[in-house]
């Protein structure tokens, strides 16, 4: 087939770099920022973080190429405010959020656990693997959450102190 390659939507190559930085001259105060080996999941987060700052005028992004593993975030600025400090608060505000999220989610005892939701409802669960965070949305039924799709595994509810 066409697609190329599993390995290269997450390792870069020799002199590739992470992220370039372009400043966009369409507009005025804007930048283009190009991650290499990213997707709409990294993309779309921090494009939402961009927009909770109101000194940001305009936050985007794009995949240019459903092939190609890097995303285009565009963003513009008010004049006294650069883009690149925009886009560096936004980083650091997001890893400041997922940071304070773990650390709920170690201080709750999740094996003693025992919530009952209604029937029907989507429950967000977040689980901290060794090497990743996987969240999966459950649907609950009346005698508890749906049985994952994953054999030998099991879901367990997560205390509300995840909830600020």
């Amino acid at each position: 087939m066409n697609a190329p390659p599993a390995f290269e939507s997450f390792l870069l190559f020799e002199g590739e770099k992470k992220i370039t930085i372009v400043k966009d001259t369409k507009v005025p105060n804007a930048c283009l920022f190009t991650l290499n080996k990213e997707d709409h999941t990294l993309g779309n987060i921090i494009r939402s973080q961009l927009l909770k700052d109101p000194q940001v005028l305009f936050a985007g992004y794009k995949v240019p190429h459903p092939l190609e593993h890097k995303i285009v975030i565009r963003v513009q600025t008010t004049p006294d405010y650069s883009p690149q400090e925009a886009f560096t608060n936004a980083i650091t505000d997001l890893i400041s959020e997922l940071s304070l999220l773990e650390e709920r989610f170690r201080v709750c005892d999740v094996h003693s656990s025992q919530f009952q939701f209604s029937e029907g409802c989507c429950v967000l669960l977040v689980v901290f693997a060794k090497t990743s965070i996987t969240v999966t949305i459950a649907h609950t039924y009346s005698n508890g959450f749906e049985q994952p799709r994953t054999p030998g595994m099991k879901f367990k509810c997560i205390k509300p102190c995840l909830v600020r």
